[in-house]
């Protein structure tokens, strides 16, 4: 009974510990010049927007959270930070960025090749992130 106690507390006091120790944070994500360099083909209007907010509220908000500010529910439970859309660096980046990333994911981030099959459905999602400014 005491081992029990023991290892119970110790997996109590590890758990408490890991609280505390911050997120990593995000690597330089490169993204392609084809991409990077790539116009929206989806005109940023009242559809595509709509089209963009359900998506994003479906596959996004979760981990980025209802304003874009990467504070959804999940968002505490990824080993990376996610990723706050209102922040100038974020918006400075392209469209093309912006699809490029959504499209092919990276670590905690997944892609969106099968969740969101119709391209100009991502860059509907890419019109609607241009909103949380």
């Amino acid at each position: 009974m005491k081992k029990y106690i023991s290892i119970l507390s110790t997996a109590i006091v590890v758990t408490a510990l890991m609280a505390f120790v911050p997120k990593q944070q995000n690597d330089p994500w490169p993204v392609p010049d084809k991409y990077k360099n790539m116009a929206n083909p989806v005109k940023s209007d009242a559809t595509s927007l709509a089209t963009g907010k359900a998506l994003y509220s479906q596959h996004c908000k979760s981990c980025h959270g209802t304003k874009g500010k990467g504070d959804g529910p999940k968002a505490a439970q990824l080993d990376t930070e996610s990723g706050d859309f209102t922040k100038p660096d974020f918006q400075k980046q392209t469209d093309g960025a912006l699809f490029y990333k959504t499209l092919e994911g990276r670590k905690d981030m997944p892609t969106f090749k099968k969740k969101i099959p119709d391209q100009n459905d991502i860059w509907a999602v890419v019109n609607y992130m241009r909103t949380f400014k």
